[in-house]
């Protein structure tokens, strides 16, 4: 293939922008907000699991201390009821009996009472673990909200770079030979490099120095030839840093 030294050269260009524009698509992959997005979510889902299991050993406790107020409750209902019996006096085997039942009953709330106040005390502690766990999920999200502010602010930013280098390309690829830069284009695609300068008689695509017939093949070629390096068969544009 033929192609004049200038657009050979000015094949760089597009090279350098087609390389910016591959480097933006990497950085927009591989931001490191996305990562930590990533790891806090994690973080998110294990400790809404964990308020979730707080949450319902709360629910439990309250549910326990309802049913022990209930329970107080009727015993109290039972004790006022027994004190009117006995204050309104009868026959002794009945007064023994209220009494007896009253005491009982006294004991009876005396216990739920006590079960009662341990179950305030389990409570409390239960009420402590979940406001932990809910100021260490707020404080995750916080995170991961602060973390997404700055993913968005940069892919906006990337965003507008690769439009800009986007804009740049289109005339610069059309200002050049059709067949230049369909070969270019293929072997950009195959290897991510198209075209690369030769630099004191180094391929600047995979690096290695030309020597003996490879390198005479290079200087014995025309100006306007298009060489390709043998080795990673990308275009090899001379100018005057190829040592030749």
């Amino acid at each position: 293939m033929k192609a004049s030294p200038e657009a050979q050269r000015r094949l760089l260009d597009l090279q350098a922008v087609d390389t910016a524009l591959a480097q933006l698509a990497h950085r927009r992959k591989s931001l490191p907000e996305l990562a930590e997005i990533d790891t806090v979510s994690r973080e998110l889902s294990a400790l809404e699991d964990e308020r979730v299991r707080a949450q319902v050993a709360v629910d439990d406790i309250e549910r326990d201390i309802t049913r022990f107020e209930k329970d107080i409750e009727q015993v109290r209902q039972r004790k006022e009821r027994d004190q009117k019996r006995l204050d309104g006096g009868g026959a002794l085997r009945e007064i023994e009996g209220l009494q007896h039942e009253l005491a009982t009953l006294n004991r009876r709330q005396s216990e739920l009472e006590d079960a009662e106040l341990e179950l305030m005390e389990q409570k409390e502690t239960a009420e402590a673990a979940l406001a932990e766990v809910v100021s260490r999920l707020q404080a995750a999200l916080a995170k991961r909200a602060a973390a997404e502010r700055r993913r968005d602010e940069t892919l906006s930013d990337i965003t507008k770079e690769v439009e800009f280098k986007a804009a740049s390309r289109g005339p610069l690829a059309a200002d050049l030979p059709a067949d230049l830069v369909t070969l270019y284009d293929k072997i950009r695609l195959e290897s991510g490099l198209g075209a690369a300068l030769f630099r004191a008689g180094r391929c600047g695509g995979c690096r290695i120095e030309l020597y003996g017939a490879d390198l005479a093949r290079v200087k014995g070629s025309a100006a306007d030839d298009v060489v390709r390096c043998e080795e990673c068969r990308r275009i090899m544009v001379r100018t005057s840093e190829s040592g030749l």
